[in-house]
């Protein structure tokens, strides 16, 4: 069975507040010329979020570079890992001035970033779970 690879409105992070929560979690990566932010969103599926500042180019070059960063996220969605508690996570891309780069490239920084991220968020899951079971709050 092949497996569709659409992204839809649900898979944007859609307003500032959203952004700021996956901000306020304080888990980020660096990956190259991208920062990635996650922070799991309790939904079945992923969403992603793109800050493309002015400083990386003019509307030209900001648009290819959101329109690849896209495209890596479709390709790719079903590579990204699940949060421990079974849901997805949020992402946000943070891009800083650079030469433009292949899909491939986008989509292999995204997913070293996602795969060290999910790391972080299990190790953070355990210690809470440490903490509760040994009585502590």
């Amino acid at each position: 069975m092949e497996r569709k690879l659409t992204l839809r409105a649900r898979h944007r992070i859609g307003n500032t507040l959203e952004f700021d929560r996956v901000f306020q979690a304080k888990a980020r990566k660096h990956a190259g010329v991208l920062t990635v932010f996650v922070r799991p969103n309790g939904l079945p599926h992923f969403r992603y979020g793109l800050s493309v500042p002015r400083r990386v180019g003019g509307a030209v070059v900001r648009n290819l570079v959101k329109r690849r960063l896209r495209e890596a996220f479709r390709l790719h969605q079903h590579e990204f890992p699940r949060a421990p508690d079974g849901g997805a996570y949020d992402y946000v891309v943070a891009v800083r001035p650079h030469e433009s780069m292949t899909v491939d490239a986008y989509a292999t920084a995204l997913l070293d970033a996602a795969r060290a991220m999910d790391q972080l968020w299990r190790k953070r899951a355990r210690q809470r779970d440490g903490r509760d079971e040994n009585g502590d709050s």
